[in-house]
């Protein structure tokens, strides 16, 4: 391993080692993801769908704290706890209306989604997501929906891969 002196800043590496790092980091990275994505799943697998209060009704009524970047008379949008990007914010209505997921929307509900994907190009703008963003909404258990209000993930930040799940 071949390393410079940069004063306080430290050794910088060069060489070999350099990938040797790139490639545990990278798995690091994998790993941290693939463990995020197994609980996610875990939580989506042991949530019962229902119409019943969920945690994004109790951070609409503030008795949940969040980090909200974007709120009007209809819709909320905060930072979701456990990113899966740079950038991940949730987006919800206000008013659930019976609507705790997308299978469930009836033509009543136009509106609302209309806003709710509206609002995800709002937030993505005041964000500096210009590169580009991913809207995800899941839907249901194989969906790996684990909270049974809709919402909207606005995932940017980095280049986003596919197939996506």
């Amino acid at each position: 391993m071949k390393s410079s002196s940069r004063g306080s800043e430290g050794p910088v590496l060069k060489g070999p080692a350099t990938n040797r790092i790139a490639i545990l980091t990278s798995h690091i990275a994998t790993a941290t993801a693939t463990a995020a994505m197994a609980s996610e799943e875990e939580a989506a697998l042991a949530a019962i769908p229902s119409d019943s209060p969920t945690v994004f009704d109790k951070i609409i009524n503030k008795e949940i704290p969040s980090t909200v970047v974007y709120e009007d008379d209809k819709v909320l949008a905060f930072r979701d706890i456990a990113p899966q990007a740079p950038t991940h914010i949730i987006i919800i209505p206000k008013i659930k209306d019976g609507l705790t997921g997308l299978s469930k929307a009836e033509e009543r509900h136009c509106e609302i989604l209309g806003r709710l994907l509206y609002t995800a190009k709002l937030v993505a703008k005041q964000e500096g997501l210009a590169d580009g963003f991913r809207i995800v909404i899941n839907d249901g258990p194989n969906g790996c929906q684990s909270v049974y209000h809709i919402h909207v993930h606005l995932l940017g930040g980095r280049r986003m891969n596919w197939p996506p799940g």
